[in-house]
């Protein structure tokens, strides 16, 4: 008895620990779903803000919103199309590991472009933009190589699948139409086949020269049952 109470013991700890477990996970994946959420609408506002200044402010503070907004969209585009092939062509790792790195870059130049908007000295900002637009252009011209490279690499797989289908399918089309390239048999070569006379005498009729369709006894949906004929 003391061993059953043992178990059962046991096994209410053990549901306990597990409910506890699952709880656990299921409150860090709503966190977490919380923050993506959060940071998502954080990035559109702070995109808005920047096209909105980029169109709205003219001179130092219009072309550092304008950097900005250029930087942020091609990074995030790149990003977005290596994740989205490397979940199936495990060779864009090395893509990714080169992006992270570059991504680096891209965060600090962000970050400098951020501190220089809130510089009131518009003159010694206005100097330093020939600088800043070289390195956001390096940057975004490496992200976009990626960004094609990984694109043109998934159009590639995509042609030659679709070649190699498109083969396969030629293959069993001329399968199906097997009987285009046989040559024909003569009646007189199928009926010395057979045996007229027994088949006379056990008052059979000859086999058929061509074997009946099995798709002409399968019903399908749309075919209506014979009506059975009326008698007088």
């Amino acid at each position: 008895m003391e061993a059953v109470i043992l178990i059962l013991t046991l096994l209410f700890v053990a549901f306990m620990a597990l409910g506890v477990y699952a709880g656990v996970k299921t409150v860090r994946a709503a966190k977490r779903g919380v923050d993506r959420t959060i940071t998502q609408a954080r990035r559109s506002v702070e995109d808005t803000t920047l096209r909105a200044k980029s169109y709205g402010q003219p001179g130092v503070p219009g072309e550092l919103a304008q950097l900005r907004l250029t930087l942020r969209t091609s990074m995030r585009a790149t990003q977005d199309a290596l994740n989205a092939g490397a979940t199936e062509d495990a060779s864009l790792s090395e893509s990714l590991g080169l992006f992270q790195r570059l991504s680096a870059h891209g965060r600090e130049l962000d970050n400098d472009l951020k501190r220089l908007e809130r510089e009131p000295d518009r003159a010694a900002v206005a100097t330093l933009l020939p600088g800043l637009k070289e390195r956001t252009e390096r940057i975004t011209h490496a992200a976009e190589s990626l960004r094609w490279a990984a694109r043109d690499r998934a159009r590639r797989f995509a042609d030659d699948d679709l070649a190699a289908l498109g083969a396969q399918i030629d293959l069993e089309a001329g399968a199906l139409r097997h009987w285009t390239t046989e040559e024909p048999a003569t009646p007189r070569d199928d009926a010395a086949g057979h045996d007229w006379t027994a088949s006379a005498d056990k008052r059979t009729p000859p086999p058929s020269l061509t074997p009946p369709d099995p798709r002409l006894r399968t019903g399908y949906p749309w075919q209506k049952s014979a009506k059975p004929e009326t008698t007088n």
